[in-house]
Order: structure tokens, then sequence, then C-alpha cells
């Protein structure tokens, strides 16, 4: 789909290296978060991943790929997914996202899917999109997860998307601390550190599993956008932003 608006810009292979990725990361010289994201991004790009941003150095953007080839695990064919809404201060209020939304919709009818879905959860979660924002456009739940979440899904003809039966389990063998994720973020390199940091310092073991195949997101054992925590075997979050004090609550949980 082209470009409709000359405020917006869409990623790609030939921009892809001197286009602002729209983190809210400040740095003049190379970071490597960014720089991972960038490699990761010029391989999905070929695969119909799609990075459309609002055409300045801000945060003003929506990030979607085939569910196909989508990397998470959720099942269905010929829908749309929504890695990531986003819209920060001071973007919020003048109808970037709106604009956004109704482009990855329209986007998805002009290619003839079924619709469109994103992660939600049965009570908002502040590091997942909008859901009453996303209910406005007619997105419902489709599929839960034990763990509290919520397959949201806009329907164009009446079949839906649903989790993989690995992604309900929600629970591993290990007991100690263990971290899948994958390189989508520019945050995930520094979150890594800051988990690693702290679990040595405590003398803590600590398994970090980078997920870097297709195959091996959409076997994941529970839900995923980029980044998901499991201590003592169970599922705990997918909340990317791990900070010492949200971590230390996880690890006093029995």
């Amino acid at each position: 789909m082209e470009n409709a608006s000359p405020d917006f810009i869409n990623l790609t292979s030939e921009n892809l290296d001197t286009e602002h990725l729209c983190c809210i990361i400040r740095s003049k010289k190379p970071h490597p978060g960014v720089e991972a994201k960038r490699q990761w991004l010029s391989e999905r790009l070929q695969e119909g991943h799609v990075f459309r941003k609002l055409n300045v150095k801000g945060c003003v953007f929506i990030e979607y790929a085939p569910l196909e080839t989508a990397w998470v695990p959720v099942t269905g064919e010929n829908f749309l997914y929504i890695y990531c809404l986003w819209a920060a201060a001071p973007y919020k209020g003048k109808g970037y996202g709106r604009a956004l939304m109704e482009y990855c919709i329209a986007d998805a009818k002009a290619k003839g899917k079924s619709g469109v879905c994103m992660l939600g959860a049965q009570k908002q979660k502040a590091w997942l999109t909008d859901q009453s924002f996303a209910k406005s456009f007619g997105f419902k739940a489709v599929d839960s997860t034990d763990s509290g979440y919520e397959l949201f899904t806009l329907s164009f003809d009446g079949t839906a998307p649903r989790f993989t039966d690995c992604a309900r389990t929600s629970r591993i063998e290990s007991r100690g601390l263990t971290i899948y994720y994958d390189l989508q973020c520019p945050y995930v390199g520094q979150s890594v550190e800051t988990v690693r940091k702290y679990c040595e310092e405590q003398g803590m073991p600590l398994s970090l599993v980078p997920v870097d195949t297709l195959e091996q997101a959409k076997d994941l054992p529970c839900v995923f956008n980029n980044w998901a925590v499991f201590y003592k075997g169970a599922f705990q979050t997918v909340n990317l932003l791990l900070d010492v004090e949200n971590l230390k609550r996880i690890l006093k949980k029995e």
C-alpha cells in the first residue's frame, strides 16, 4: 500500500539505514540496540513486515506483519498482527495513533486479509496498546490464556486467529529466572544487561534464551511480543522495561 500522507513514511530496504527508528533512546553515537533492531528489520521487511512512522525524530509509529511470519505464538490464516502502536508525548491527542491504525486496517483490506489482530489483556497493561482505543475500531477478544492475556481481533469475514497450544501452557521445567527475547525492540539489549548485572551481583542463576527464528517464536510456551519472563517455572510478564524494582517483585513470588 502506498504512503497516503506526506506526514508519514514507511521504512524500506532503501531508507532503513538512514531513517530514525522512533525510539526514545537518545544517543549521538550508533546505539547497539537500535542497530540490532535495524538489522532485524532488514530481514523482516522482505517478509511483508511494515514499520510506518511519523516523519519526525519522535516516537509515533505502528509495526505489523502478516501473522504467518509474525514472531509470536499465534496461529491463523490471512491476518495481520500488530506488534506495537505507540504515540508518545508530545504527540498524543493529535490523531496520529488513529491515522496509523486506519492505515493498517486499510492495508489489510487492500491485501485481501481476513482481519487484524494484536496482543491484549483482561486488565489493561501499561506496556500494551490501549485496548479501549482498539475496541473503538471494532477489535474484540477472541482468545485468552490463564495468565490473563487476550488476543484482540478485528475480523472482516468472521474467522479468528488463536494462541497456539504452547502459548497457553505458560509453564516451563526450569525453576530459575528464565527470559526469552528477540532483537525487535531497541530496549532489549539494555534490559538484558540490567537483569544480567543484578543476577550476577546477587549470585542468582539466570537463563537468557535468544529467540532467533520464526519457528522458535511460534513454539514459545507463553505469549510473546519480543520478551517473556519466567520464574519458578511460571510465566510472569511480557513487560520489556524490567527494571530492578520490578525484577525484585517477581523474585519475591512464591
